[in-house]
């Protein structure tokens, strides 16, 4: 599979309707929310679907440039979805990760700037303000190496050290191999992530391995490769798309193709995504007094 996807639904979807030796799939739908979840069990289906052995949510929602409510059943589809990927108790880390100043890639540090902190916030006082006991949460926007000079992970790595987390969660922009997926499709995944690994510029990897604590991606596609796109486009069409992607060569290897209301998308994913984070990690707070003490 030579197509640019970081989808691990697009990935099995090339199988047909029958998955590869280690893959397992399974999807329901509820009020305009559609979810599904493969899980990669073996070195099998790790090396057929090209994904780490592990988990993938995937909820496919109405396209957020389309759709203004996000309150109703996809962010409980996505919130139920976190749950089941996170620990039940301890330190939350929150990383936004990308740069606020290329609009498709500034899904984590809005999303990161929703996120209800609460590691600084003394019981007694939570109490005293009618929160009751909250989780603590920390919540970081690490940037770019372009701007600080230092890797994402090197950062999120000190973070870990110092508020010593049971989990990490990172929220970062997506590339897919369709246009019909972007704005409209959220992943997670417990198996971490590599900023950079969707438009090809692969950075140091952020998961169990390189921080020592678990660590749970969530994100949006907002990108597709042109590359990618052309083979896609040709090969459904039944005209063999590996020429079709390689016509591009070189400069569409260098391209990328993002929605003209990506602004509204990244502002309405990232929304939903804090929301979901929120509630995920503070179930005992109503939706209402998030978005107050958030806003």
């Amino acid at each position: 599979m030579n197509f640019r996807t970081d989808l691990a639904l697009e990935r099995s979807e090339t199988f047909g309707g029958k998955l590869p030796e280690g893959v397992k799939c399974e999807i329901t739908e509820k009020d305009g929310a559609k979810t599904t979840v493969i899980e990669v069990t073996d070195e099998r289906g790790e090396q057929a679907i090209g994904k780490p052995i592990g988990k993938y949510i995937t909820v496919e929602v109405p396209p957020f440039s389309q759709s203004a409510p996000l309150f109703d059943d996809r962010i409980d589809a996505v919130t139920d979805g976190l749950k089941a990927l996170l620990p039940k108790d301890g330190p939350v880390l929150v990383a936004g990760l990308g740069n606020d100043d290329i609009t498709p890639d500034a899904l984590g540090p809005k999303c990161s700037s929703l996120i209800l902190a609460t590691r600084h916030i003394d019981g007694e006082l939570a109490k005293s303000a009618g929160l009751g006991e909250l989780r603590p949460v920390a919540c970081l926007t690490p940037g770019v190496l372009g701007k600080t000079g230092i890797e994402t992970g090197e950062i999120i790595a000190g973070a870990v050290k110092t508020v010593k987390p049971s989990v990490v969660i990172t929220v970062d922009a997506l590339a897919a191999r369709r246009l019909s997926r972007l704005g409209c499709t959220v992943q997670m995944s417990d198996t971490g992530v590599t900023p950079g690994s969707g438009v090809g510029n692969s950075r140091m990897e952020i998961s169990s391995a390189s921080l020592g604590v678990p660590v749970v991606a969530i994100g949006v596609p907002t990108v597709v490769d042109a590359a990618t796109l052309a083979s896609d486009l040709g090969y459904r069409e039944g005209e063999g798309g590996e020429g079709h992607g390689s016509a591009l060569e070189p400069e569409g290897a260098r391209m990328m193709i993002t929605p003209r209301e990506i602004d509204l998308v990244i502002e309405r994913a990232a929304r939903m995504i804090a929301m979901a984070i929120n509630s995920a990690l503070q179930p005992h707070i109503p939706m209402e007094d998030i978005i107050m003490l958030v806003s």
